[in-house]
This record gives C-alpha cells, structure tokens and sequence, in this order.
C-alpha cells in the first residue's frame, strides 16, 4: 500500500478535519471532515498554500517539514501549534491547529489538524456580554441608590420632603433590582430544563380565562378594552401550566404597557390544521394590540436578552429587557414557535404556536 493511501486511511478514523501533506508540502491525503470544512473533493495533490492560505499555519508546515530552513516556529518535538482566523466553508473560523510530522512509516510529510473553535469562542462572547449587560443594569439602579443614601445623611438629612422624595425613588430601583434578579433566576431556570419536554398538560383556554382574569384590572387600569375569541370551552395540550402562565402573562403585560395607547387588546385562539414546521396540527394563541407598533428593523431581535427598542421608556416602564428571552425559551422547551408581526403605527401581534400533542413537534 502506498503513503498516500496508508496517510488516508490513518485520517480518516480522526474526528477533527485533518489532512496530510508530503516533503514538499503538497496535500497527500484529507478526511471526510477536511472535504466539508474545506469545499469540494479537490484536495489531493495540491500546493498545501493554495488549501489553507495563512501565514502562520503555513510556516508552521515549513517548520515541521524542515526545521533547519525554517526554525521559526520552532517546533523541537515536531508539533507546533497555534490558535488562528483562517477562512474555510466560505467564512472566518476561530481554529485550534496542530501541525505534527507524519510517522516516519509513511515518510516524509505532516499532519494538518484543524479544530474550529468558532461556537465556543461565540458561546465566551455572550458570556462576557451577558455579564457585562447584567453589571450596567444593576449598577445604574445602584448607583443612584448610593447618591440618595449620601444625600440624606448630608444635606437632606432634616429635609422631610425630600427624604421622602429620595426613599420612594430608592424604593422604585430597588423594586426594579428585585425584578431583574427575579427573571434572571427565571432565564436561568427555563434554559437548565430546556432540553427536557414538558411532561405535564394544559386546558389552554382555561388556563387564557385565568391569565386574562389576573391581568384585568390592570387592563382597566390602561383604559383598554380586552376582546377575545375561541379562548372558551375546552382544549388539551401538552405543557406545563406555570411557565405558559408566564409566557401569556408577559405578552399580555407587554402589550398594555407599550400597546395600550391604541385602547385595544385581542386575545385569540385558534387550530391549525398543519404547521409545516412543527410537522402536524397545532394552536395559535394571538395577542394584538393596536399601539405604536415597531419598527421591523428592530423585532428579530426582540427576544434577545436585555434588548429594547426604546430603553429609557423600558425602563421607565419598569421592563427588565429578559421577559421576551424567557417566553422565547420556554415556547422552544414545549416545541413551539413564537412568530412576531408588527407595523409602525399599527400595533402589534405576538403569537404563540404549541403542538396539539405530544408527538409532534
């Protein structure tokens, strides 16, 4: 059996992409999982530049292939490795890459092992970003805590008016602190168990005649009149009841707070035959308001944490920017869709699609 083959059949049993080239750098053998990063099955026999253009992780194969021409990067045990941008599969990856000596059996050559770091350096990102999202919201409150706390030991301290001024104002940040602390614990609660279906079931329209019986005076309260349709009689579904309470609770919420200038709040449930994408028959609950509306730049990113489209009114409102993350985790852990439609000027739709049943979805 030839080097080549022999090089071919060893990549092959290796999960990573990798591939092998001779003495004079030429690609002798790629796996499976090199052919699909890289496009196309024209690999062999090539100029090892012409596959992977990066400097680097070009030097480093002249490195290991001859080390006394090339001692830069030094590579003693015949390995080097380094951490690179390269473009593959139409894009940038963020790759691990280890570049070693072929085993002297096969001869002259190296091994090119490329490991794409790119979604856990994505997954890192949020990470820092969450944190970072997570400090500025509770630092602002904090912060303007601590300004009271000083003034009224200081200046305002025999001030009655203004000490209590300050106090319903510390009382407000420190009421919004306690709900952002609340839905992060709830965000964290629903992503742990969002691999795991709900084993439980809904009467969904009773359970919307109770959402809808909660929300009601603050409903009045916004000078909103409240239609529904369908939500009477009686429908199964799988779920579990607490986390859709919470996820009718929130849109119905929402829709009074930024959609309750237009007077009007619709509550509708209806099935639906076949949901392509859920792959069978289906409910759709619809909330709709006739408010503002929102600019169609903004709502594919509506559900992402901390997210607003108008951040002081969100605030102002009392909003933590984690109520739609959390209805978007809990709609995918029953297998849903959440599906989003809104005009400038003409309100708002938020609807929630479930699975009739279990096994579907």
């Amino acid at each position: 059996m030839d080097a080549p083959r022999r090089a071919s059949d060893l990549l092959e049993g290796v999960p990573v992409p990798m591939l092998a080239v001779d003495g004079r750098a030429r690609t002798i053998a790629a796996n499976r999982a090199a052919v699909a990063l890289f496009g196309g099955a024209d690999l062999l026999n090539r100029p090892f530049v012409t596959v992977l253009r990066h400097p680097a992780v070009v030097a480093a194969v002249d490195g290991v292939l001859d080390p006394d021409r090339h001692p830069e990067p030094a590579s003693a045990d015949g390995v080097v490795r380094l951490h690179a941008v390269i473009l593959a599969d139409g894009r940038d990856i963020a790759a691990d890459i280890t570049v070693a000596r072929l085993p002297l059996a096969l001869g002259r050559g190296a091994t090119i092992a490329v490991l794409d770091r790119s979604e856990a350096e994505e997954a890192e990102q949020m990470r820092r970003d969450f944190v970072a999202n997570v400090s500025h919201e509770l630092k602002t409150p904090l912060t303007a805590m601590i300004g009271f706390i000083e003034t009224l030991r200081g200046p305002a301290r025999d001030d009655a008016r203004a000490r209590d001024r300050f106090l319903d104002i510390m009382e407000r940040e420190a009421a919004r602190m306690n709900r952002l602390v609340s839905d992060l614990l709830s965000l964290s609660r629903v992503q742990a168990e969002e691999r795991r279906r709900p084993g439980g079931q809904v009467d969904l329209p009773l359970l919307l005649r109770g959402v809808l019986a909660t929300m009601d005076p603050a409903a009045t309260a916004a000078g909103v009149v409240v239609e529904t349709q369908g939500i009477m009689g009686s429908q199964i579904v799988p779920g579990d009841p607490d986390q859709l309470v919470q996820v009718f609770q929130n849109l119905i919420e929402n829709a009074l707070k930024y959609g309750g200038s237009g007077g009007y709040l619709g509550v509708s449930l209806r099935r639906i035959d076949h949901e392509p994408l859920l792959r069978g028959p289906a409910w759709a609950v619809e909330i709709r308001d006739r408010g503002e509306g929102i600019e169609g730049m903004h709502l594919p990113r509506l559900t992402e944490r901390f997210y607003r489209v108008d951040a002081h009114r969100s605030r102002a409102q009392g909003g933590t920017g984690l109520g739609l993350a959390i209805v978007k985790h809990i709609v995918n852990r029953h297998r849903g869709r959440l599906r989003i439609d809104s005009t400038r000027g003409q309100g708002s739709a938020f609807t929630v699609i479930l699975p009739e049943s279990a096994s579907r979805g």
